[in-house]
């Protein structure tokens, strides 16, 4: 006569082991720590204790192209925000005013954050980022002074945002 197994014994349960199949991560983002200090050759950056940031470099600074120096130079966004309707047409200078405003605060304090293009057509404006928090903050800033539609899509993996501001 077997005992049938509690699905709540843990310690009586046969081990369920299995492979879990990762998603992708950002091929932009350093795999394994960076030699610290660095110094990105391309925008000046510095990257000191885990982090980029805009102090200045130590003199024994090795050179390390920063992560969204990289994206810009492979043409590689981490997101893209698309902007229309006709309400983004008669505002155009006042609302491109409110993103360049929003990029240089965010800019202060996170170097990686940029807007890499902006592409403009009959009908829309994108602009396209390497950093996809900067995407989504400025989404949000767009819809919270001018409100509108904003939609967010994420890649799988969430390796890609792209939003959406329509009004």
């Amino acid at each position: 006569m077997s005992k049938s197994v509690n699905q709540t014994d843990y310690a009586r349960q046969k081990r369920q082991d299995r492979l879990i199949q990762e998603l992708e991560h950002d091929p932009y983002q350093a795999s394994k720590k960076i030699k610290s200090p660095a110094r990105c050759p391309d925008c000046g950056a510095v990257y000191v204790s885990g982090r980029w940031t805009w102090k200045h470099a130590a003199a024994d600074a090795i050179e390390h192209v920063c992560p969204a120096c990289r994206r810009i130079a492979d043409r590689v966004p981490a997101a893209f925000l698309s902007l229309r309707g006709k309400f983004m047409h008669k505002h155009r200078d006042e609302i491109l005013s409110l993103i360049q405003n929003y990029e240089a605060r965010e800019q202060k304090e996170h170097p990686l954050k940029r807007i890499m293009s902006r592409e403009e057509s009959e009908g829309e404006m994108v602009l396209s980022f390497s950093d996809a928090h900067l995407a989504r903050g400025i989404g949000d800033a767009l819809r919270n002074a001018y409100e509108g539609d904003l939609e967010y899509e994420y890649s799988k993996g969430d390796i890609m945002l792209r939003v959406t501001w329509t009004r």
